[in-house]
């Protein structure tokens, strides 16, 4: 019994849950109050030890059909003594010839009843498609390597029927037929755990929640929208702000009190005769970064520039400075009418009071030679600068060199497109330029991509 747990745990720890040696030696302690063979007091005992959340039961479900289930109804078939040698042979000739470092190594352990280097395999490609890059191409290492897997259990399929027949007069048709289903069930079950790893449950809560309430309208893009869909895709943009304030204040409450100071908890345990009664922290103040956002406002992108100037005013309070400005032809600041109005007032303001030429041909290249000229010195390894636009000039100089000597001065420079990207190198668009400066460009025309962007540069 002690082993078959301490098996489960390593799975379940290999697919994410958290589980600690107190916890387990607590459940092991515990099984021995119960009667273990009455499944569903067996069940109970490790779920309430080890599922500490609802995403946890979630996961906790799905391993515990898989290890006590799928992978143990056929156990005594499969340790017989006629099967068991045959099992060796398949796993021999599986590793004869494949390379260790391949997929199959996986499968194989697997098929022999241990899923935890599968699940492991499984939970890192999981975290990789979740990850901060992004950009053409991101999310390509996730899948090839969920493809790898499906090529190996293909061939660990076909390398069982190829072995079967060949030694159909060797094997008894009985015993064929028994590892047949043995390793079917088995590569079904990891089949079903590649396609639909149940880890992934959860973790989207908030994206999903906001996906089911706004319906169709998160992939309706900023110029289609009606009216009405705008005030309602403006609540959804408040409500998504909150949640996203809440989330950033916990996690600057939980890294203020910083590191563990040594020195100054020992100090304090003269107090309580050696015993650590009071931890001191090292207190560090979070840091936030700085943003400057350079926001193309002429006709052609306006509908979908106020929505972003919506969310990035909505989120000042994330970031130590932000600083934002308009441009069509030339650039002007607008910060200070962010800092002084509400946020409608603020984008009614821009379009009347800032110094920029609106009905005039837009010129990226004026606009960088205005930005060096004049607020250059703003950029330092702390900024983060986002450029807003469709990277249409007119067919004037971009000043790519302008553009990439303002990227050497700040940390990150990100480039948003609300112009769909089948169009982004056509006629007098410069993106091709830009892209290749730019830390990356995305595309950015609906509240869904806007939703995505500003979740990544906060979170």
């Amino acid at each position: 019994m002690q082993n078959l747990i301490l098996k489960f745990v390593a799975s379940a720890r290999a697919a994410g849950l958290r589980i600690s040696t107190s916890e387990t030696l607590d459940c092991l302690n515990q099984l021995q109050r119960i009667d273990p063979i009455e499944e569903s007091q067996f069940s109970r005992t490790l779920r309430a030890n080890f599922a500490k959340s609802h995403r946890d039961q979630h996961l906790f479900n799905h391993l515990y059909d898989l290890f006590f289930h799928e992978l143990r109804y056929d156990e005594n078939i499969s340790a017989s003594e006629k099967i068991l040698p045959v099992k060796e042979e398949i796993k021999d000739r599986l590793k004869t010839h494949l390379d260790p470092d391949d997929a199959m190594m996986s499968i194989i352990d697997f098929l022999d009843g241990n899923p935890a280097n599968y699940l492991e395999r499984l939970r890192q490609i999981e975290s990789e498609g979740t990850g901060a890059a992004k950009g053409v191409g991101a999310g390509f290492g996730g899948m090839v390597k969920r493809l790898d897997i499906l090529l190996a259990i293909n061939r660990a399929s076909a390398s069982v029927s190829q072995f079967l027949a060949k030694n159909r007069a060797r094997i008894h048709w009985e015993t064929r037929q028994d590892i047949e289903t043995h390793y079917q069930q088995r590569l079904n079950s990891a089949l079903r755990l590649l396609t639909a790893n149940p880890g992934a449950k959860g973790r989207y809560r908030i994206r999903k929640s906001y996906d089911r309430h706004l319906g169709k309208l998160g992939e309706t893009a900023f110029t289609s929208l009606t009216r009405k869909e705008v005030e309602e895709m403006r609540d959804a943009i408040r409500a998504l702000v909150r949640k996203l304030k809440d989330t950033v204040s916990l996690r600057y409450a939980t890294r203020a009190r910083g590191v563990l100071d040594v020195k100054k908890t020992l100090r304090k345990t003269a107090q309580y005769q050696g015993l650590p009664m009071e931890i001191v922290y090292r207190k560090k103040p979070p840091r936030r970064g700085k943003i400057v956002v350079l926001c193309d406002v002429s006709g052609s992108v306006w509908s979908s520039a106020k929505f972003m100037l919506n969310m990035l005013y909505s989120l000042q309070e994330c970031f130590t400075k932000v600083r934002s400005f308009v441009f069509v032809s030339g650039l002007d600041e607008v910060s200070h009418i962010f800092e002084d109005h509400d946020v409608e007032q603020a984008i009614d303001r821009v379009m009347s009071d800032a110094n920029v030429a609106y009905n005039a041909a837009t010129d990226y290249g004026q606009t960088f030679r205005e930005f060096k000229a004049d607020y250059m010195d703003i950029l330092n390894k702390k900024t983060t600068l986002i450029i807003i636009g469709d990277g249409r000039s007119n067919y004037t100089n971009p000043e790519s060199g302008i553009l990439n000597d303002m990227r050497e001065k700040c940390r990150r420079m990100l480039w948003l497109n609300p112009e769909t990207e089948v169009f982004w190198y056509s006629g007098d668009s410069e993106m091709r330029t830009y892209q290749e400066i730019c830390h990356e460009v995305r595309p950015c025309g609906n509240l869904n991509q806007l939703i995505e962007f500003i979740r990544e540069l906060i979170l």
